[in-house]
């Protein structure tokens, strides 16, 4: 666990186009034991720009962690997450789908690029703060993050 009073605050992605959900994922993590900064961004093709730091992302962190809506405009979470796990520098980040679908095929799908875990977005607010304070129990207090590189 890393927890509040720790030097090290965790870097995490949220590819979300809809600002509700930005806004109440940003909301749940502000309330975990664990110190994070939230990055977001709207849109497929801005997910790759910020993970490559490239069209105005230079100085953007690599994330220790990953949540990925798989409707986007732009470009699809299908092919951002097939893009960041054929990508050496990238691939060991863990890549959390965080989604409306329920639908098998898209499970099958994440699973099949590579995907960490696969999780239905709750309709509820309440339901929806407590699945991300799991994704924050388990990823950052029960299970290991890989060491963040520096050199992509």
């Amino acid at each position: 666990m890393i927890p509040r009073s720790s030097n090290r605050s965790l870097d995490i992605l949220l590819v979300e186009d809809s600002p509700g959900d930005v806004r109440l994922t940003r909301e749940a993590l502000s309330s975990t034991r664990v110190e994070n900064t939230l990055h977001a961004v709207g849109d497929g093709e801005a997910a790759i720009a910020f993970l490559r730091q490239e069209a105005g992302y230079g100085e953007a962190p690599r994330p220790d962690l990953i949540l990925l809506d798989l409707n986007l405009p732009r470009k699809s979470g299908h092919e951002v997450l097939s893009e960041i796990k054929a990508e050496d520098a990238l691939k060991s980040i863990p890549v959390i789908i965080l989604t409306t679908s329920d639908q098998q095929g898209d499970i099958d799908k994440s699973y099949a690029n590579h995907a960490n875990s696969y999780i239905t977005k709750p309709m509820d607010m309440g339901s929806f703060r407590e699945v991300v304070s799991r994704i924050d129990e388990f990823w950052f207090e029960t299970g290991r993050l890989p060491t963040k590189r520096t050199d992509s």
